[in-house]
């Protein structure tokens, strides 16, 4: 087995010692691997930093983007990703799996390689990402009910819209999941739409022919699961935002596309 590891950096000098620690207990797993980061112009020192981590380590690509930082961060996050990608089909089409992972203080502690290890042996998901202490991603979450970002649930006017419960969609979202990871069967996985928290394992046959969108745009997603999100929280409210979780798009065009099926493990990795 192989794999790339790859993340988008801005700003993440203090996070990298421990992140490119992670990154090599990962790569021991797999036979061969590749580091692949993207970065953008930082007022700090992490640019030095991955100078001087691609001299010790020669598995380590990064590309440094010199174009102008766009409008939206999930629009500069998705480009990055999107470059990764693109370096992966270039250059490893034939490495069985890439995994992205955020570069700061979500995937700083130490990672727990027994998890990720045992998950490798199992044949039941195409994208795993994995369980926190405190679930914060609901941004990047769809599964259930929830195919939507709760950001287009949330506003009207200057005033925020209470969904079921008189709760604010994003608590309602998180308090979903956080009782469905607490009461997930031991050695179960959960099914979603879209899910990342920082870290996700990707089988590439099913998603390197996809790509990351920044952009709010509703269309790809079924009808059905619109219409169960609005009966759960409530009328979308249009013209919020035009800004979305870049993993989205991507996990929903794999499942729609090539039947990747997409899930949660109730374990910690960090």
């Amino acid at each position: 087995m192989r794999c790339c590891i790859c993340g988008t950096v801005k700003n993440c000098e203090i996070y990298l010692d421990k992140i490119f620690r992670n990154m090599e207990q990962i790569a021991s797993l797999f036979e061969d691997y590749a580091i692949i980061l993207y970065y953008d112009k930082s007022s700090d020192n992490t640019l030095n930093k991955l100078t001087q981590y691609k001299l010790k380590n020669d598995h380590f690509h990064f590309y440094v983007n010199e174009d102008p930082l766009l409008k939206y961060r999930s629009y500069n996050i998705a480009k990055g990703r999107n470059y990764c990608i693109n370096y992966i089909n270039e250059n490893y089409p034939d490495y069985e799996y890439f995994i992205m992972m955020d570069c700061d203080d979500v995937c700083e502690n130490n990672v727990n390689l027994n998890v990720l290890q045992k998950n490798l042996l199992r044949d039941d998901w195409d994208c795993l990402s994995f369980n926190k202490k405190d679930y914060y991603d609901i941004w990047g979450l769809s599964y259930g009910p929830y195919a939507c970002s709760f950001f287009i649930f949330t506003h009207k006017g200057p005033q925020l819209i209470l969904g079921k419960n008189n709760l604010l969609p994003h608590d309602i979202m998180k308090k979903s999941i956080t009782n469905t990871l607490a009461n997930c069967p031991h050695n179960e996985l959960i099914a979603c739409y879209s899910a990342f928290n920082g870290f996700a394992i990707y089988k590439s046959n099913k998603f390197l022919d996809c790509k990351y969108d920044g952009t709010l745009n509703l269309n790809y997603i079924p009808q059905k699961l619109l219409l169960m999100n609005i009966q759960e929280v409530g009328a979308i409210q249009r013209n919020i935002t035009n800004e979305d979780c870049e993993h989205r798009r991507f996990h929903f065009e794999a499942m729609l596309k090539n039947n990747a099926r997409n899930r949660i493990s109730p374990e910690i990795l960090f």
